[in-house]
């Protein structure tokens, strides 16, 4: 009678759900309709060739001047595209963009920054795990800029393997400072970091920016997050390509953005391939910025997880699509959402449809007590679809939800999953309206063996 009911239970849930989302437009009509708003910005006509303002490709010589005399004259002449040819160009500091610029990185051109630290001051406005600080610039830095643009089939390479990456087991003190400024909504004007701290700056920022577009580039070798996209709007990303394995190498970080298209990239990153994040803790709920509709489609994924959301999400994730994507080598997990009770916020409107998956650790993940802490701000997580996902093996868990006992994770929805071999199949606790459609993990039983 246990079973029966139990069945019966998820059958009345299945039904009342399927009419409750009938209301709505369905997820394809509101994928297309996001489409509409995201459009590339137009290019410049107005060439400018890097090397006709002193840049010469040789490794050797520092182009930054030139760079900053080619932006200058796209400037003033209210826009352009800065041409790179084939060579390497060390850059001892950071590209500052201005609106309606385009830099084309040619096959053959390679950007490689330089590693002293001091070249990256004075600190500008920046944000570091969730928290807004003065830090060293980004290497690449788009701050409250419209029409700017990253193409081309050259390579960026933040060249801080052997430089700021290290600075990982310095950040410690000043990573806490942060949260604690962040907490006690201590004046911006105060946050100062750069000299004497060890907050790692990212490769590629933009900040307040609308109509961007990143195309073609490979991505290496990044002090930290590798292009963030912080409080910014109408984004297009796709073709890029990472070779990224510092720690905190993500690819893309989404942060109080929206209008996001990430398509045909191949990843190979030593972490994230794309993590989705709205501000951390009190901050991100001050902020009240959520992150939004955002589509990942077409990607191959490689790297320590595939898709995440969180953690530092406190003002709000919704409206995500992962489609038609699949592992390229290893993932650590492959969808993974989570929060903690110091968070907050919401994450909602998911959609997973048409992903494949090799060999994972977990092939989906869900958890609102992330690093088992926190307390007083609960996070509500509803409302994810997840359908036509194969993965041929999970070493640790096919399915994991972890909600928290005051705030349900509920009203998740698996249809047409197929997950070779799992050491786990299914971890469910304080959950709420969890939905199985065809859905098989392990070897599929079929006809029931006979009685001889």
């Amino acid at each position: 009678m246990k079973k029966l009911s139990i069945l019966l239970f998820i059958s009345l849930n299945c039904i009342s759900w399927t009419r409750s989302t009938e209301t709505g437009p369905g997820p394809d009509e509101k994928r297309d309709q996001i489409l509409k708003n995201i459009i590339p910005p137009k290019i410049s006509k107005n060439v400018l060739l890097i090397t006709k303002f002193g840049a010469v490709g040789d490794s050797k010589t520092n182009c930054k001047p030139a760079f900053d005399k080619a932006i200058k004259a796209a400037k003033e002449k209210k826009g352009g595209k800065i041409v790179v040819p084939p060579g390497t160009y060390l850059i001892n500091g950071p590209i500052h963009m201005t609106s309606n610029l385009c830099i084309e990185i040619q096959k053959g051109a390679k950007l490689v920054f330089g590693t002293n630290p001091s070249d990256y001051l004075p600190a500008v406005l920046t944000s570091w795990e969730g928290t807004f600080v003065y830090n060293y610039s980004p290497f690449i830095y788009a701050y409250q800029l419209e029409n700017v643009a990253i193409i081309g089939e050259g390579e960026i390479d933040g060249n801080s393997r052997d430089s700021f990456s290290k600075w990982t087991e310095k950040q410690g003190e000043s990573q806490l400072l942060t949260r604690k400024m962040n907490k006690d909504n201590t004046p911006l004007n105060q946050r100062m970091f750069g000299k004497g701290h060890f907050l790692r700056p990212q490769l590629i920022q933009f900040f307040e920016c609308k109509n961007i577009l990143i195309e073609g580039v490979t991505i290496k070798n990044s002090p930290f997050w590798c292009v963030h996209l912080l409080k910014s709007e109408n984004i297009t990303a796709r073709k890029v390509k990472f070779e990224a394995f510092n720690k905190n190498n993500d690819g893309f970080d989404p942060e109080y953005s929206k209008n996001i298209l990430i398509e045909d990239i191949d990843f190979n990153n030593g972490d994230d391939n794309v993590a989705i994040k709205a501000g951390r803790d009190y901050e991100g709920r001050r902020t009240a910025i959520s992150s939004e509709n955002i589509i990942i489609r077409n990607c191959r994924f490689k790297g320590l997880h595939g898709v995440v959301i969180g953690s530092e999400m406190s003002a709000g994730v919704q409206n995500v699509f992962v489609e038609n994507c699949r592992a390229s080598g290893f993932c650590k997990r492959g969808i993974y959402l989570k929060s903690n009770p110091d968070r907050g916020g919401f994450i909602r409107d998911v959609y997973v449809n048409n992903v494949v998956f090799g060999e994972v650790e977990d092939c989906f993940f869900i958890t609102s007590f992330y690093h088992g802490e926190g307390k007083g701000f609960e996070t509500d997580i509803k409302n994810v679809f997840v359908n036509n996902v194969k993965c041929r093996k999970a070493t640790n868990a096919a399915i994991v939800i972890q909600g928290y006992p005051t705030k349900k994770v509920k009203d998740i929805s698996f249809s047409n999953v197929t997950i070779d071999s799992a050491s786990t199949g299914l971890s469910l606790r304080d959950t709420e309206n969890i939905l199985f459609n065809d859905v098989i993990i392990g070897k599929e039983v079929k006809e029931p063996s006979h009685v001889k």
